[in-house]
């Protein structure tokens, strides 16, 4: 049967739309699942402060009367000033295993995108930095942790069948804090804020750390401005977000970095949401909120959100007193296991650090591109 395209257009839309993943990944022990009101926000351009600079096209796919597959396209208006070119982002796709299917979703994607002056189409690719990036292409038999994705085996043959060829790839890592890196990263640390004077920021309570959330914002726009698919974000981009993860941070695993009165560098490490939001399954009343708090409460491993430093702070070793502080707090609370985030696999300099612990680089996701035409 014929692979029908259908533009999403009504809140029947938008569930389907958000739903689907739910069924193709029914039983699979290693995605996570989104919060299901998160994802409708991001598709919502009244609730979505990134349609500022964004347009945004969503279809499905129906084969045999059911729900097939589902492709997002996005023009960043900003990124493409940023880098002078005509670049359209694939997002959220996803897919059952039928070439049929994925083709005709790229397709009408592609197609949006062509009148919207695009001549390249990447990704996936969200909105932001800080929306979902990157297609799961090595760790499948990985738990996802929440600030990564999760896809199946098969998507990156088929998007290599449709003429994609890899972009960029970013690389995760699983680390265990063992004594020798501890104490070397320690004693570094002491060094450089003896230094440098350093001083550096602990918080008891969301309370303490909410006046920073504009500032840590601040830092993270400074130090990620080169970096690819990265803009900046607008005061009403950081209260999005501010109110969307500031609610679930652990204070006490957050550190800052003052050089005299000036904020130059943090880092946020936070208590493993995957196996919550897996039994929380996409809500979080009535129940998933529990499992979230117990999992906030008692954690077993640190994923470590986000760092960022001042550009002109890098070469001053301010990120080995962030991760020799986070370490020293993990320990002291009986935790030795860190899920970094991924960072493109050309940073040398990070990944060197890695290696340095006992470490598995167990995933990797990729951003495809291809020419449009």
């Amino acid at each position: 049967m014929k692979v029908e395209i259908r533009e999403v257009k009504t809140k029947a839309d938008i569930k389907q739309f958000v739903r689907l993943q739910f069924d193709l990944y029914k039983g699979n022990k290693y995605w996570v699942p989104p919060m299901i009101t998160d994802e409708r926000k991001a598709l919502d351009p009244e609730k979505n402060p990134a349609y500022e600079f964004c347009e945004a096209k969503f279809f499905l796919a129906y084969k045999d009367g059911k729900c097939a597959g589902r492709i997002g396209a996005i023009v960043n208006r900003l990124y493409n000033e940023k880098v002078g070119k005509k670049l359209g982002r694939i997002n959220r796709m996803e897919f059952i295993d039928d070439f049929e299917v994925s083709s005709a979703l790229m397709d009408a994607a592609v197609s949006w995108l062509k009148q919207k002056g695009m001549d390249t189409v990447h990704g996936p690719l969200g909105f932001t930095n800080l929306d979902t990036q990157g297609m799961l292409v090595e760790g499948f038999d990985q738990l996802q942790s929440i600030a990564s994705v999760y896809h199946h085996p098969y998507y990156k043959d088929h998007f290599e069948q449709m003429g994609f060829e890899k972009e960029r790839d970013w690389v995760e890592f699983r680390l265990t804090l063992t004594d020798r890196p501890v104490n070397k990263a320690s004693r570094g640390a002491e060094l450089i804020k003896k230094r440098y004077g350093y001083e550096v920021l602990k918080f008891k309570s969301k309370k303490e750390l909410y006046p920073y959330a504009k500032k840590i914002f601040e830092i993270l726009n400074d130090a990620f401005q080169d970096l690819p698919y990265v803009t900046t974000f607008s005061d009403r981009m950081i209260d999005y977000y501010s109110r969307k993860y500031f609610s679930v941070l652990v204070p006490k695993y957050i550190r800052l970095v003052k050089d005299g009165d000036k904020l130059i560098a943090f880092v946020i490490g936070m208590p493993s949401l995957s196996e919550a939001m897996q039994k929380a399954g996409g809500k979080l009343f009535p129940f998933g909120f529990i499992h979230i708090m117990k999992a906030l409460k008692h954690p077993k491993v640190i994923d470590t959100l986000l760092t960022g430093v001042l550009h002109e702070y890098h070469a001053k070793g301010v990120a080995v007193i962030l991760y020799a502080e986070l370490q020293t707090e993990m320990l002291n609370n009986g935790l030795n296991t860190i899920e970094t985030t991924g960072i493109f696999e050309d940073n040398y300099a990070a990944i060197g650090n890695w290696k340095n612990y006992e470490h598995i680089q167990h995933k990797r996701r990729r951003c495809f591109v291809r020419s449009i035409d």
